[in-house]
């Protein structure tokens, strides 16, 4: 599996999709997600195929908003452990460094971090969400369920957020603006570089009732024993570097492995013992920026042939059906309908 999100992000997904007249076991299986994955939150689904099932559900059902309804039926346990973690800081400042270092638990492709205002006011500081699209392409519904949820579990955590001054989201509007407004209280601009909730930094400075030093550490090493931080597997650096060199050079173990200052042999075996491979992690790295490719962009097909590392346009559509079981004008024809429902 390439990134991947905990189930707990689609809590209320199937009640919202059926409200809503949908068949929600249809889109899962659609986009290969087993329906038992969302009886159990600390299952893993693949990130790519989490936000493409929200944005199509979202053009199915006509249901523009759906990632901010998805928000409102969510609250900081979808976190887990890390929900613990976050809980028991002492301040707003401490659970966003906690979130940050940590997020890693819920998804490795996610990132929220404290930034400085993009507009450059003083005594104002950003809160950002963003996902790593080169492991993922972006999705509007998937980052409208994030900020969303992230403003409410901050909301909650610092008892309202009163020091919000704005938000900001990369995507045009995809609901009437009143909509937004409603559900954030603030001013909300489109078409922005990041994803972020503008606020007063002194927000930063909010103390936790729930505070608890003891709870926090033992939390922490609870995180630390249970999940893996994936910066440092090999197959996370084996990914980021075939990623950069994709379609400039051809990807190669003996390459990698000297980027990464191990013997290929010894590349190999430490890949073996996180359960992959070097084909399999190159095959990974190929198809989400395939998808990202026909999906986000007008770009020919030998163009993205060229850009994923295939010297053939065929060697594309063979690839393309067996990881989408579609061929690439397919794929591309399914997003841009997507995108012209949610455009209206």
């Amino acid at each position: 599996m390439g990134p991947a999100i905990r189930a707990s992000s689609l809590r209320g997904f199937v009640p919202l999709v059926e409200r809503l007249g949908g068949e929600p076991d249809r889109l899962l299986a659609r986009f290969g997600i087993p329906a038992s994955a969302l009886g159990s939150e600390d299952a893993w689904v693949p990130i790519t195929e989490h936000d493409l099932m929200l944005d199509a559900a979202a053009a199915e059902l006509r249901c523009p908003d759906l990632g901010l309804r998805l928000a409102e039926a969510q609250d900081l346990s979808i976190l887990g452990p890390l929900a613990v973690a976050i809980q028991a800081c002492s301040t707003a400042a401490e659970a966003l460094e906690t979130g940050s270092r940590y997020l890693y638990a819920h998804s490795p492709a996610l990132r929220v971090a404290v930034e400085p205002d993009p507009h450059g006011r003083q005594g104002v500081v950003g809160l950002s969400y963003r996902k790593d699209l080169r492991e993922s392409s972006y999705s509007p519904q998937a980052t409208e369920l994030g900020l969303g949820l992230f403003f409410r579990i901050a909301s909650t955590l610092v008892g309202g957020l009163s020091g919000l001054r704005s938000v900001e989201l990369p995507h045009q509007p995809l609901s009437p603006v009143r909509r937004y407004t409603d559900y954030f209280g603030v001013d909300v601009r489109f078409g922005r570089t990041t994803a972020v909730l503008r606020v007063d930094r002194r927000v930063l400075d909010e103390a936790f009732a729930t505070a608890n030093e003891s709870i926090r550490l033992l939390a922490l090493d609870h995180l630390r024993e249970r999940y893996d931080d994936p910066a440092q597997r090999v197959s996370t650096q084996v990914r980021g570097a075939l990623a950069e060199a994709l379609g400039t050079n051809p990807p190669a173990v003996a390459a990698v492995a000297r980027l990464l200052a191990l013997h290929p042999r010894t590349l190999q075996r430490r890949l073996a013992a996180e359960g992959t491979s070097f084909e399999a992690v190159l095959d990974e790295v190929r198809r989400d920026a395939t998808r990202r490719h026909l999906t986000t962009t007008m770009l020919p097909l030998a163009q993205v042939a060229t850009l994923v590392g295939f010297t053939e346009q065929s060697t594309l559509s063979h690839a393309a059906r067996r990881w989408f079981g579609c061929s690439p004008r397919e794929l591309r024809r399914e997003a841009t309908r997507t995108a012209l429902t949610l455009s209206h």
